[in-house]
């Protein structure tokens, strides 16, 4: 799993609680004063830390708000309930859980907003939060295809698009039900939308 917080600098070593504490302070002031009013002087202040603690940390504010919300995904465990279709919903409803949070829900909105006039902070998130959580479709992909219940792809390639576009249609779904939309991502939800993205939309209404 890669690093949450930038590569390693020379100087005294890192502290796993002051560390913890910056990011905490992160999400609670997303929450209180939104992205444009956060400053690093706040955070500092909040988690009980110099400013220049952070700065030894973190570039700037982009990549430590970044690195507050991708600790929240880290949450998202794929226990194995037994099928394909089971492991699905799990997951997803523990997704729907940490996004109705208002930390999450804050820092989410606040970084893809900001990410679209900042080409580095997409990359950000791409590999703080997308790349990681990708290790939940390969798990399960993994244990579905050791049940019978997928088959194996045919080459890397293949595999590779085959977990982007997993990922895509689940945190794409999930994001905007429960983000764009304001709706709820109930388990009714989420057994129709695993039902569709397991059958196709060929498959009948309320079976499965």
């Amino acid at each position: 799993m890669q690093s949450r917080t930038p590569a390693s600098r020379t100087g005294r070593p890192r502290s796993a609680a002051a560390d913890a504490a910056i990011l905490a302070a992160t999400r609670a002031a997303l929450v209180e004063l939104g992205w444009s009013k956060l400053t690093l002087g706040d955070v500092a202040l909040r988690a009980g830390v110099a400013k220049t603690t952070l700065y030894r940390r973190w570039a700037g504010k982009n990549e430590l708000v970044v690195d507050a919300v991708a600790e929240l995904f880290d949450e998202l465990t794929l226990p194995d309930r037994g099928s394909l279709a089971a492991d699905i919903e799990g997951v997803v409803l523990q997704f729907a859980a940490i996004l109705a949070r208002p930390e999450a829900r804050s820092g989410l909105m606040a970084v893809v907003a900001e990410s679209t006039r900042d080409e580095a902070l997409r990359e950000r998130i791409r590999a703080s939060i997308v790349a990681r959580q990708k290790r939940l479709v390969l798990a399960g992909r993994a244990r579905a295809q050791a049940r019978g219940e997928l088959p194996p792809e045919s080459d890397a390639a293949t595999a590779a698009r085959t977990v982007d576009l997993i990922f895509d249609m689940v945190a794409g779904a999930v994001v905007h039900r429960t983000l764009v939309s304001a709706e709820p991502a109930d388990e009714e939800w989420v057994h129709g939308f695993t039902r569709v993205l397991l059958s196709g939309l060929t498959a009948a209404p309320g079976t499965g």
